[in-house]
């Protein structure tokens, strides 16, 4: 009720556990809190938070208009409701090296397990649309050894992300994979890798964990968790994929609505009242309520 069960110094120990036992994680991203609780009521081990997503639900593009006040917010919000860890997505780090110190440390007091950061050239572009550009190396180390130095929580995860298989190529990807995690990434996030066996030459060249990005309409074919397991991926996540689920379901809502006058024929496609409040544990706070506000009138003196 209220609040997640465990702290988050606890969640980022049990991340950081969970990448050690081998498992794969699966982390879909969450849109909001209430689903953040349905991913893990659905028993995922994970939640992840876009800021492809975050733009989108703001109406913006994901071209790096968010600020880290936003970012840190929704990544508070979404982390307060669950007991899974949750990844949040800086971006580029919302500016120079003490921009991305200062990144570190509000997104540790927000509560999530870790962040990932990328090295594109600001203003950033999605990272499966073409055009994007990458920041040269001595600027994507000096990132993430900013981040490194600023954390106070060791267990934080700080994950670097690189776009540069899009411009420059496997060969290029896998060397400055190499660099971010001799750099102190504790983890990497590959972007748009092309096939599986890519994904395996990334886990060939470092010893950290690698993260797939299983996002639709983009430039990685949609590989199964187990494909992805079986080549040494260690993360998967799915960014943006309830956001499209939720806004395809409202779209044909709305237009049941125009074109039937009535949502009758939607009503089984809905999540039940009964659903909703089992999610988010309507009993639990009228327990509270009950135990907070029922009082004993047998020795009320105030009159016969």
């Amino acid at each position: 009720m209220l609040h997640s069960t465990l702290t988050a110094a606890a969640k980022r120990a049990g991340f950081r556990a969970k990448l050690a036992s081998g498992e794969l994680v699966r982390m879909p991203g969450a849109f909001n809190p209430l689903s953040a609780k349905l991913i893990e009521q659905k028993g995922f081990e994970g939640v992840y938070i876009s800021g492809a997503v975050l733009s989108a639900d703001l109406g913006l593009p994901d071209i790096g208009l968010t600020t880290l006040t936003e970012v840190a917010g929704r990544g508070a919000q979404i982390a307060r409701v669950t007991d899974l860890p949750a990844l949040i997505d800086a971006d580029t780090g919302f500016g120079e090296p003490m921009n991305v110190a200062r990144t570190v440390q509000v997104l540790e007091d927000a509560g999530v397990s870790g962040m990932h950061l990328e090295d594109q050239v600001n203003p950033k572009r999605c990272g499966h649309l073409d055009g994007k550009e990458v920041v040269d190396e001595t600027t994507a180390l000096k990132r993430i050894r900013a981040a490194v130095s600023a954390r106070r929580d060791p267990d934080f995860l700080i994950m670097a992300r690189t776009d540069i298989r899009g411009v420059a190529g496997l060969a290029a990807a896998v060397d400055r994979t190499k660099a971010l995690a001799d750099a102190g990434a504790d983890a990497i996030f590959p972007e748009a890798m092309a096939s599986l066996e890519e994904f395996a030459a990334i886990r060939a060249a470092v010893d950290v964990p690698i993260l797939a990005n299983m996002t639709e309409f983009g430039k990685s074919e949609l590989f199964t968790t187990q494909q992805l397991a079986d080549v040494g991926v260690n993360i998967v996540i799915f960014p943006v994929s309830l956001l499209r689920l939720a806004m395809g379901a409202a779209s044909r809502g709305l237009d049941a609505i125009l074109t039937e006058g009535s949502l009758t024929g939607k009503v089984p496609e809905m999540q039940t009242r009964a659903d909703l409040y089992d999610l988010i544990d309507y009993e639990g706070y009228s327990a509270f309520d009950a135990g907070i506000y029922t009082f004993d009138l047998t020795n009320n003196r105030s009159g016969a």
